[in-house]
């Protein structure tokens, strides 16, 4: 698993995940990814575009991230995950605590109008 850390300008951190979300992957990224989003950045936005496999142990990775961000008073969205990660996020719920978008645009549209 591999992770790429973005700053951007509009103070989103784009964080974009590359690999198997499994249990190896996650050992991997968990610490990488507290790292990223314990930066100070209030908006965080986790790319899984090039993630070819998501587990639970990787779902309970991003619930995890996102309630640590929320008690900083921040907030986490997911973007342009697979149509099979969609369908799992949403038969878990997870889409309701963390916000899942189609493109990195709506991401940011939606993390900054949130505030």
């Amino acid at each position: 698993m591999k992770i790429t850390v973005e700053q951007r300008e509009d103070a989103i951190t784009r964080i974009a995940l590359d690999g198997r979300f499994d249990l190896q992957g996650s050992k991997e990224i968990n610490e990488k990814l507290a790292d990223a989003i314990s930066t100070g950045a209030m908006h965080v936005v986790i790319d899984l575009s090039l993630v070819s496999i998501i587990t639970s142990v990787g779902i309970h990775s991003l619930v995890v991230s996102a309630q640590a961000q929320a008690a900083r008073g921040g907030q986490v969205a997911l973007v342009r995950p697979k149509l099979m990660f969609v369908t799992a996020l949403e038969i878990s719920g997870i889409d309701k605590i963390i916000p899942v978008y189609d493109d990195m645009e709506a991401a940011c549209q939606g993390l900054l109008g949130a505030h």
